[in-house]
């Protein structure tokens, strides 16, 4: 993939809602902003990291908050130019790149949005491969890099800058300041260079998510095999088939919070529950856990196989619950000790999806 066109968005999209696992924040502003970008600046270039300058600084951002929000408030459009420039001046670099840091929901498109307007490539990774509600939960956290100096703007005008002792206590101040920041903000963090996201990022991710975009196309256009095709591609398996029968939501403490419950549509005694903080956590069937953080979990239309971000979610849909293997740096002991079930609070232990409990 050399380039993003507007032939991209809406297959990016559909990809970016499988990869957010319920968060990441519903992407149809990001498609909007990303449509219009392209229109007047044209397409976005796509490069590898590994093809950059090793030393070249890249310009990573995302949106943090809780995807609940994003429904009814948008961003102003000038959040990212701030805390990028912000960036480069404390550094006293120029960036080459701008780098996505998380690869789901509206995280996937934003960034293209920012590189777009400020006449950069992107580059064609990530630090997750999937969306998760906390930013020290990157595989850059895994590598020891530092996710400070982090700047942050909100739509109001409010900017923020601190370095922080470690990735975990950098997410606990930036979650005290977007929930101040009603919830919704744009942050840059983790400003490595071009050989350091070669080395430890998820590289490729942009290709991986625009493909199963496709995938998903071709369910809603009743492709024949369509929806195993989809399956196969993303090493995917089906836990359960049901419909909505209750949910709890609630927005608490910078996180959109809560509890989705299905019954299976062929057997009734049968019944699923899906935990969720901003993402999709453990899903779990009469008690015992099918699948579990930090693989991923998303909830698909039956029919047009479309996935379902948190705040999406409603009484009486029939949805499949999926579950997808998250990349092998997260199954090792630091991946599960960073993003694993406890990770969470929850006082399991992890087992891959397929595995024996």
């Amino acid at each position: 993939m050399n380039s993003i066109t507007l032939d991209d968005v809406e297959d990016l999209a559909l990809g970016a809602v499988v990869l957010g696992t319920g968060g990441g924040g519903d992407p149809y502003i990001a498609k909007i902003m990303l449509r219009e970008a392209i229109a007047k600046h044209g397409p976005i270039e796509i490069v590898n990291a590994a093809d950059l300058d090793p030393d070249g600084l890249l310009l990573p951002i995302c949106m943090v908050g809780a995807p609940t929000v994003v429904v009814e408030k948008f961003p102003n459009g000038d959040e990212a130019g701030r805390v990028l420039r912000a960036l480069e001046s404390h550094l006293g670099r120029t960036g080459v790149a701008v780098l996505p840091l998380e690869n789901g929901g509206l995280n996937s498109l934003f960034p293209l949005v920012v590189a777009a307007e400020l006449g950069l490539p992107c580059v064609d990774a990530d630090a997750i491969r999937r969306a998760f509600p906390q930013i020290e939960m990157s595989l850059f956290t895994l590598a020891g890099l530092s996710s400070t100096p982090m700047t942050m703007a909100d739509s109001m005008g409010n900017y923020v800058f601190f370095d922080s002792v470690d990735n975990a206590t950098g997410e606990k101040l930036a979650r005290s300041c977007v929930a101040q920041m009603g919830m919704l903000a744009v942050v840059s963090a983790y400003a490595v260079t071009a050989g350091e996201c070669a080395r430890f990022g998820a590289n490729g991710s942009l290709t991986y998510c625009l493909e199963i975009g496709r995938r998903i196309r071709a369910i809603q256009e009743g492709r024949p095999g369509a929806y195993a095709e989809f399956l196969r591609f993303c090493e995917a398996e089906i836990l359960f088939t049901g419909k909505v029968a209750d949910i709890e939501r609630r927005t608490t403490g910078g996180w959109a919070r809560g509890t989705i419950t299905l019954t299976h549509l062929d057997d009734p005694g049968r019944a699923m529950r899906v935990e969720v903080q901003n993402e999709n956590l453990i899903a779990f069937e009469d008690g015992e856990p099918k699948a579990m953080v930090p693989d991923l979990i998303t909830l698909l239309d039956t029919e047009t196989g479309t996935a379902m971000t948190t705040e999406a979610v409603a009484y009486g849909q029939r949805l499949h619950v999926i579950a997808m293997p998250a990349l092998p740096q997260w199954h090792t002991p630091e991946g599960l000790a960073l993003a694993g079930p406890r990770a969470f609070g929850y006082d399991l232990d992890f087992v891959p999806i397929g595995g024996t409990r």
